[in-house]
């Protein structure tokens, strides 16, 4: 059976199969609703349901309360209808500008920057091009038919090979053969771009860049496109790891910062080693913002990795500094069991 969903205040309409996803239904229809993981586990796509019935299929409770969901609040990747319906959500414009795309690629280059991340280069077929925005990811294709999702590192609208940066899990259907048996050459499916995670070019307020690990892909993206495109737009850039060779392009950023008038960055480190010989800041990379920049209210954040921070800045970014909530973009890395970023 097929349904019709309305998205308020937009009154944009769409039609979804009671087997499929509102956010399935939207993007394939071209309607901008916000998303990250697809999966239930990053609170992205969260909405309203303002009149009819849904039911969801698993999620994070972390994503959607108990009390969020008592009160009508809606993951709409997991979310499938029993009815017509309304639904309140903020929208994502020009989304139909980068229409998403099944496409082939061979692994250009494959460089271990550290024990455990990989910088992977991937070249597209001749005259071939991936329209995205910086900050947005992409989903390899598994033979099984599982996918895979990873940030593109690179900013769009350039001739060179699609950057990602992956760390390995042990024991990631899809890491284990990055870390062992992938080559040069080799070719590998994917499906983009994806997300809503992305640089509003329309604001000019100055820009505040959170990272933690590999979360670094889409912020490095972020910075190279603002680069790219001559901004002038303050940026400030944490970027954190449990020790110092997790911070694995350091010296790019370092660059930038004594190149750049308008960029500046801060490395924090938690779990420093003696051996690691660390001078610079400590402890947790939000807690370093939360000493540094005790008001954000004329700031837009940016923030990607792991998903207590994010949920962490988010949450004392609003509380503790007036960060306007709607000033907040993040882009949560879970592991294999949640969203399959591994």
């Amino acid at each position: 059976m097929t349904f019709q969903i309305t998205v308020q205040p937009s009154g944009h309409q769409f039609s979804c199969e009671e087997d499929e996803t509102i956010l399935a239904a939207a993007v394939r229809a071209g309607i901008g609703l916000p998303y990250g993981c697809k999966n239930g586990a990053c609170s992205s796509c969260k909405g309203k349901v303002l009149s009819g019935s849904v039911s969801h299929k698993p999620y994070q409770e972390r994503a959607l309360p108990a009390d969020e969901a008592a009160a009508g609040m809606s993951l709409f990747c997991c979310a499938s209808p029993h009815s017509d319906l309304v639904i309140e959500a903020r929208e994502v414009a020009g989304s139909e500008d980068y229409p998403l795309r099944k496409m082939p690629s061979r692994v250009a280059t494959l460089e271990r920057v550290t024990d455990d991340v990989i910088v992977m280069t991937l070249q597209l077929p001749a005259n071939e091009t991936l329209k995205f925005r910086a900050g947005q990811y992409i989903e390899f294709l598994l033979r099984d038919g599982k996918r895979r999702s990873y940030s593109l590192a690179n900013a769009p609208g350039t001739e060179q090979p699609l950057s990602l940066h992956i760390r390995h899990l042990p024991g990631g259907v899809f890491t284990d053969q990055v870390f062992g048996t992938m080559k040069e050459r080799d070719i590998l499916r994917f499906e983009g771009p994806q997300g809503s995670f992305f640089v509003r070019e329309e604001s000019d307020k100055p820009m505040l860049l959170l990272a933690s690990g590999t979360g670094f892909a889409p912020i490095k993206a972020i910075i190279e496109h603002q680069l790219a495109q001559g901004s002038s737009r303050p940026m400030t850039l944490y970027w954190g790891g449990r020790r110092p060779q997790d911070l694995y392009m350091d010296a790019l950023c370092r660059e930038w910062a004594a190149t750049l008038p308008h960029f500046r960055y801060v490395p924090v480190i938690s779990n420093a080693l003696p051996e690691d010989g660390w001078q610079g800041r400590s402890g947790y990379v939000h807690a370093a913002v939360l000493a540094d920049l005790p008001e954000l209210s004329g700031y837009q954040v940016y923030a990607c990795g792991a998903p207590v921070m994010v949920e962490s800045a988010k949450r004392d970014f609003v509380a503790q500094c007036q960060l306007p909530e709607d000033e907040f973009y993040a882009d949560a890395f879970t592991s294999e069991a949640d969203i399959h970023k591994s």
